[in-house]
């Protein structure tokens, strides 16, 4: 495998964007590295990385959708899950994984004036279950910070049980929430 930044020539203009934004991430947070890996590998082989349709797995992207003091995280109960974590879903698509979590977090949450940072802030990579005809697969999720800039109100959506916005530094310490969720929590609080 080429390392992280190494060019990429013959491959399409999405997937050089994944690998140089890969790239920065693992310049971010370099002891993320391993996983940054099986992303690389993955955008690297699969041009269709952001298509659902891909079977045996995809990209999707999510929201650490944070109030806007900072101080609470709005999390999903997940219906399909049913576990409570961050709004997110697939890219059906959109190579832009920014766009589609600010997509996601609209969607599932119905609040209005959310603003995206540009800048990946998690990645995890997560075994979805079989479900109903759907075989079980792989989850690429890369996770960006969502500021809710207006009413924090939200509205349940289809996909949900729940939502519930969390004091963050209580997500940190629950150890009956998602690791990857508490991971967040701990990045946040580092900031």
């Amino acid at each position: 495998m080429q390392g992280f930044g190494a060019s990429q020539t013959a491959l399409l203009g999405h997937q050089q964007q994944w690998l140089a934004e890969l790239a920065r991430y693992v310049a971010r947070f370099p002891d993320e590295a391993d996983c940054a890996a099986l992303f690389h590998d993955f955008v690297t082989r699969h041009a269709d990385a952001a298509q659902r349709e891909l079977a045996h797995g995809h990209l999707t992207g999510s929201a650490w959708l944070v109030n806007a003091d900072g101080t609470h995280v709005l999390l999903t109960h997940h219906r399909k899950l049913n576990r409570w974590l961050q709004l997110g879903g697939h890219a059906d698509g959109d190579a832009d994984l920014a766009r589609v979590a600010l997509r996601e977090a609209e969607e599932e949450s119905g609040l209005g004036d959310l603003v995206v940072e540009p800048a990946s802030f998690d990645l995890d990579r997560h075994l979805i279950p079989a479900h109903g005809s759907e075989p079980a697969h792989w989850h690429y999720d890369t996770r960006f910070v969502v500021h809710a800039m207006g009413s924090e109100a939200f509205a349940v959506s289809d996909e949900s049980h729940a939502l519930a916005w969390r004091k963050i530094a209580e997500v940190a310490r629950d150890e009956g929430i998602d690791e990857s969720v508490r991971r967040m929590a701990r990045k946040w609080l580092r900031r």
